[in-house]
């Protein structure tokens, strides 16, 4: 998949059982997720939610392995999150979710359970390894993650993700190879997923409630999807009962993956439209159509550089013009969610002083998530 879709989006039982293979009966188009890096073939990832990760230091693996204590304290502690984690899930309905987020410092990893699969993040580190060291050293770090939650080798899979930097070139979905397109599920809607093909699986995880909160609004309204990316939020929004809602992105390939969601969910019908344009130039042109809505969501990427955009996104830079944008588009009382992962964002302050704003990122990152605060929201209401 192409895409500047956003780069800038966790429960089972305590020994989880093997995902068997899924029956996909459309299979998606390939690209390259929301941040940034390379994919590594798959292959095989910890917990600790009751204190606070520590940050990882620069750990010099020159011998291509961390010590086995450091491997046992690891699997300990996957053991244990995959305990405090799976209870707190089941309890919740909830089939996939975050479980280890760079606990330990020997192992920076970010580790995501999807009903008995397991999405590994390996974060660049700037340690000193040779290719082969860093070979060796990230098949234990699989197998330890295999064996410690009792699945087999190859339900872990594996994803490099460098570090954000503000200045950057290339989409921000680059991603490997094939992969397997499976179902899972959330709050009673399916989704399709993919851990190999991208950086990222086709459904962000710590916009779970940001999602529930779009659905408790839509009865009776029309929505509009910017930076679409897999449509998650059209799925959630059409299930509350949206009249209608549209999803702009940039790339064909997430469009059609939207649309399979939709189709998967019972919306494959002409009022969930979905539209293949730059943000920016599709903004500038809708208001001039008349275009109007009740509801929006704008999760821009936080950098994105395509060739197929006009310019280079900037969130940064960008976002009090696209606010203003989609602002404009909105009927009186209408709403717009607005997010970003970005870690270092401000918010305008003309923006943050308008009468109908407020942050609501208290409300929106889950609880699997608020050791590390994955991402910042607002929900503006326009004056009625």
């Amino acid at each position: 998949m192409s895409a500047p879709a956003r780069p800038p989006e966790g429960g089972a039982s305590q020994s989880p059982e093997r995902a068997q293979p899924a029956n996909h009966t459309h299979p998606l188009p390939r690209e390259g997720g929301r941040g940034e890096g390379s994919s590594i073939p798959a292959r095989p990832p910890e917990g600790g939610a009751s204190q606070s990760p520590e940050r990882a230091q620069p750990v010099n693996h020159t011998e291509g392995s961390s010590s086995p204590a450091q491997f046992r304290e690891f699997g300990n502690r996957l053991r244990k999150n995959a305990r405090h984690w799976g209870k707190w899930a089941k309890r919740q309905g909830i089939t996939c979710y975050r479980l280890y987020d760079r606990d330990l410092p020997a192992f920076p990893l970010i580790l995501d359970w999807y009903e008995g699969r397991v999405h590994l993040q390996e974060m660049a580190t700037g340690w000193k390894q040779t290719e082969a060291e860093h070979e060796i050293w990230l098949q234990a770090v699989a197998a330890a993650v295999a064996v410690a939650l009792e699945i087999g080798p190859d339900a872990v899979f594996t994803t490099l993700r460098q570090r954000q930097q503000h200045r950057r070139t290339g989409g921000q979905y680059q991603g490997g190879g094939e992969g397997e397109d499976f179902i899972v599920q959330e709050a009673g809607l399916r989704f399709y997923v993919n851990l190999e093909a991208h950086l990222d699986s086709g459904l962000f995880l710590d916009h779970r409630k940001t999602r529930a909160m779009l659905r408790a609004r839509a009865q009776g309204r029309s929505m509009l999807n910017l930076f679409a990316y897999t449509g998650s939020f059209s799925v959630y929004a059409a299930a509350g009962g949206a009249t209608s809602t549209l999803s702009v992105d940039l790339s064909n390939t997430y469009l059609e993956w939207a649309r399979h969601n939709l189709a998967l969910n019972g919306f494959q019908t002409p009022a969930h439209r979905q539209v293949r344009a730059d943000v920016f130039t599709w903004l500038r042109e809708a208001q001039g159509e008349g275009c109007r809505f009740d509801l929006a969501v704008l999760d821009p990427p936080s950098f994105s550089h395509s060739k197929k955009m006009a310019g280079i996104l900037d969130v940064q830079r960008d976002h009090v013009w696209l606010i203003r944008q989609t602002l404009h588009l909105l009927n009186p009382g209408g709403l717009l969610f607005f997010s970003t992962n970005l870690r270092d964002f401000d918010l305008d302050q003309g923006i943050a002083a308008h009468k109908g704003c407020r942050e609501i990122t208290r409300e929106t990152v889950p609880e699997d998530y608020a050791r590390r605060r994955p991402h910042r929201a607002w929900l503006i209401e326009t004056r009625g």
